[in-house]
């Protein structure tokens, strides 16, 4: 195994020279795409199978930078996980990237995506991208990563870009080539199915990092996000961009720059079903495809067997966070942060669906996604 998995590391890191100035080229020359119509998009969509899969990360990293580091990326790993996704019927996945990898070794980082879609293929689940997250630890940083925190819940997720980046003006520079280099490498890619643009531009962490981010953080935010849509656009991707709305009644004026520059329309809910539908019916009016990117969490009314059936009927994909149980330790809920579960297990599962060793948490659950899936 130790064998194969450093095959597929050669192969993902190669021994490639990039000189910075190639890392961080900028091409100002590019006249940006337009946002597709409602026309385009829900041609588009008239085409694509119904969508269901999940958030995903290997469960042998804790967060996006051990995930797609060239010393912690594991295909083998990943290869098995996706066979299990496969079969339940699970045809895409949401990943996200990391600037600071990119920074590290673009071309590496590219061949790393590259090797990550040739296994998600093989499977055939089609990745939607994720190139920058406002959430959890606004401190990233390269090289080893720390342990998870015992009985804490995504103890070591980290934020892209960091709270030292979204403070300095200069570095916007670094951002735009990130955006460029990666739409530009596979932007026309078609076993990607889209691209998310930004995960929860204006979360602030109340309940974990909180106090850590960036007084400003809406603000700058605010304002980079259009640009992020942006910097895309001027790589004519073929796939469509998004960013998905997720709290309040999605009239901030963040939702609003989401709304305004989505292809397609995705949102986040983790509530009972009767919320869920609710929500669905309040962006129709949008008239584009809709997505959900991130829902179910047992404890709080919002499982597979109560939310797919609704994500079906409105053909709404529906992408649940966590696969399989891992550093992450998304299984804890989120009050985990306030009360580590380090002398006790959860009543209930918060997230995932499977199990380290590939058994599912709930055989009845797998086989209702199996069943709802037709696989």
């Amino acid at each position: 195994m130790q064998i194969l998995r450093r095959a597929f590391w050669l192969l993902a890191t190669g021994s490639w020279l990039l000189l910075v100035s190639q890392a961080v080229a900028v091409d100002f020359s590019i006249t940006p795409s337009e946002r597709w119509s409602e026309k385009s998009a829900n041609k588009w969509y008239a085409k694509q199978p119904w969508f269901v899969g999940a958030n995903y990360i290997p469960s042998n990293a804790i967060n996006q930078i051990e995930m797609w580091q060239g010393d912690t990326f594991d295909p083998p790993q990943i290869d098995r996980e996706f066979a299990w996704a496969e079969s339940i019927g699970m045809n895409t996945m949401r990943v996200f990237l990391h600037d600071l990898v990119w920074q590290q070794n673009a071309k590496g980082f590219q061949q790393r995506i590259e090797v990550f879609l040739k296994v998600a293929s093989k499977h055939h689940i089609r990745p939607i991208f994720v190139l920058f997250d406002s959430c959890w630890d606004p401190f990233p940083k390269l090289g080893a990563q720390h342990e998870p925190r015992p009985g804490v819940h995504n103890s070591g997720w980290v934020q892209s870009p960091g709270a030292k980046s979204l403070q300095d003006p200069n570095d916007r520079t670094r951002l735009e080539a990130y955006v460029k280099f990666v739409i530009g490498a596979f932007g026309k890619d078609p076993r990607i199915l889209a691209w998310d643009m930004w995960n929860e531009p204006d979360n602030l962490n109340e309940n974990s990092y909180g106090r850590q981010d960036p007084s400003d953080k809406v603000k700058v935010v605010q304002d980079l996000l259009p640009k992020v849509f942006l910097w895309a656009r001027s790589k004519h991707p073929v796939q469509p961009l998004t960013s998905a709305v997720w709290t309040g009644d999605f009239s901030s004026p963040m939702a609003k720059i989401q709304l305004d520059q989505s292809d397609v329309i995705s949102f986040h809910n983790y509530g009972p079903p009767a919320d869920f539908e609710k929500r669905i019916e309040s962006l129709k009016r949008y008239n584009r495809p809709i997505w959900c990117t991130e829902y179910m969490a047992r404890p709080q009314g919002s499982t597979f067997e109560a939310i797919l059936p609704i994500a079906k009927k409105y053909q709404v994909a529906a992408i649940n966070w966590g696969l399989v149980a891992g550093k992450t330790q998304t299984f804890l809920p989120w009050d985990s942060w306030q009360h580590p579960y380090t002398d006790r297990q959860p009543s209930e599962w918060f997230h995932e669906v499977f199990k380290e060793d590939g058994k599912p948490y709930r055989q009845p659950e797998v086989d209702f996604i199996r069943q709802i899936t037709a696989r």
